[in-house]
């Protein structure tokens, strides 16, 4: 059997756990509106439309910030379909994913859904298709108190009080040439500083996102984010990233070293962001908006793109596994890793497409495999981030190198909780994991991990994965346990107090 060992103390912080770290993303692609958050036939569904069984879930996996409208979709987007009378709302072509939008869900009641789960959106503006004045629009419907023509339109519609949005995305993916009204780092880097001033004009102490890199791997990754930051450094709050993980040519072990890339991603990102604030002689430190991340089989949606205009098609429904969900607990023990510059996170997306909730029309929602990993880190992880460093053999991947079998870190609160978060990456061996030596009783311990790392849930048998208590040994005083191959953990320690 192999050994890992922890290191941490409880006074050696690296930053507040921030709640914002616990965000999802619900975008008008597929069902994850329509049948997934709103079916106003379904026989759970409230006064509003809202599926009832979903709420439901989406408060227990302890989602703090939501992302919307898109993605893709918002790079086309005309806002204003979205409100008044359901009847008058016109039926578009959406060109991000090729489906029909019925606009029958727009901004006031996707905000009436968000007050119902209990989180924070993140709005997202089209900066594809349109520009400042269309920013300034959807500013004064959604946060201006009245008495302006656009105010007074959402309190006609049955909002009296602002939606009071405080985080806005400056456009979405705008370096992607798959992006409906795709720029150049220059031209979108001007556009997001003329919308950020124009915004801040309006109401000084929003939360702005500019857009970084789709991901690592684009061509223009790095100067993308200096050129855009150049422009408008000191107007903006973060600046944005995405990626996606894929097991491409069957290489599971790399897949599960997915967050190596996540981290030097991150690592990057920052260093770029440090590096034009030093040229600008600017004491502003930008923070990081990872508001697109998950696990994504996007090798078989582009091998099989939709071609019929279709409303609400079943478009990316990956179903996860157990390994899916040890890489999705890696990736989460990542930007908790990073939680000093990492301001804000979004598991893209909440409901069917690559998403850890699933469900039926009219009929049942599960939670798919992910669904565990993420609420247990959302519900334990309190208080600070504490600096944590893993003593453990390695093992060969393709696409990273060497890489530690054992990842980990771990939280501290004020009430004596210490909570460790823990993957081992290994495919065949068991991993004994030794935590420090402190006076504490395990309060609780959890694992994620089957015999069969490709077993699922499913409609039909919805709880064939699920946590189940993990077995620790505090004997000698330094709590220890036995991580499984392909496994994710969560251990909660208390303080003793002295006799």
């Amino acid at each position: 059997m192999l050994t890992a060992t922890l290191a941490y103390t409880p006074d050696h912080v690296l930053a507040p756990v921030r709640r914002r770290l616990f965000g999802s993303f619900v975008e008008h692609l597929g069902r994850c509106v329509h049948t997934g958050i709103h079916e106003p036939d379904h026989p759970t569904a409230d006064e509003d439309g809202f599926r009832g069984d979903v709420l439901a879930l989406t408060r227990e996996l302890g989602v703090e910030l939501v992302r919307y409208p898109g993605g893709n979709f918002v790079s086309g987007y005309r806002w204003e379909d979205g409100i008044g009378p359901h009847a008058d709302r016109p039926v578009r072509r959406d060109p991000a994913w090729r489906s029909i939008e019925t606009n029958q869900v727009g901004i006031d009641e996707f905000a009436r859904w968000a007050r119902k789960a209990d989180v924070e959106i993140m709005y997202a503006i089209n900066l594809g298709t349109r520009g400042v004045a269309e920013a300034l629009d959807v500013h004064e419907y959604l946060n201006h108190p009245g008495g302006t023509h656009l105010s007074d339109l959402r309190r006609a519609n049955g909002t009296d009080q602002p939606h009071d949005v405080r985080l806005w995305c400056l456009g979405n993916e705008l370096d992607g040439p798959w992006q409906t009204g795709h720029k150049t780092a220059h031209e979108y880097g001007r556009l997001a500083a003329e919308t950020a001033r124009a915004l801040r004009q309006a109401e000084p102490d929003l939360e702005l996102v500019a857009c970084g890199s789709s991901h690592s791997r684009m061509p223009t990754f790095g100067q993308w984010e200096s050129t855009v930051l150049e422009l408008c450094y000191d107007l903006v709050d973060h600046i944005s990233l995405h990626a996606y993980y894929d097991p491409l040519d069957d290489d599971v072990d790399s897949f599960l070293a997915s967050a190596v890339d996540m981290d030097r991603f991150i690592d990057r990102v920052v260093a770029t962001a440090d590096a034009v604030g030093a040229r600008l002689k600017s004491d502003k430190r930008i923070t990081l908006s990872f508001d697109e991340w998950n696990v994504w089989y996007l090798s078989r949606f582009q091998a099989d793109p939709p071609t019929e205009w279709r409303t609400a098609p079943p478009l990316i429904e990956d179903t996860y596994d157990v390994t899916d969900a040890v890489v999705v607990g890696n990736l989460l023990i990542s930007l908790l890793r990073h939680a000093d510059r990492v301001a804000a996170a979004c598991q893209a997306q909440l409901v069917n497409a690559i998403a850890p909730i699933r469900t039926e029309p009219g009929g049942p929602a599960w939670r798919q495999t992910t669904f565990h990993p993420f609420a247990l880190t959302s519900r334990l992880a309190r208080g600070h981030v504490l600096h944590t460093s893993v003593h453990a053999p390695t093992t060969p991947t393709t696409r990273y190198g060497d890489v530690p079998v054992v990842d980990a870190v771990a939280t501290h609160d004020h009430d004596g909780t210490t909570t460790v978060f823990a993957v081992n990456r290994h495919r065949t061996q068991p991993v004994e994991l030794h935590l420090p030596p402190h006076p504490a009783h395990v309060t609780e311990a959890w694992l994620l991990h089957d015999q069969d790392p490709t077993a699922v849930n499913t409609a039909h048998h919805p709880d064939r994965v699920q946590p189940r208590p993990l077995t620790t040994d505090t004997t000698d005083g330094r709590p220890r346990a036995v991580l499984p191959p392909v496994s994710w953990c969560a251990i909660t320690l208390r303080d003793t107090p002295a006799p």
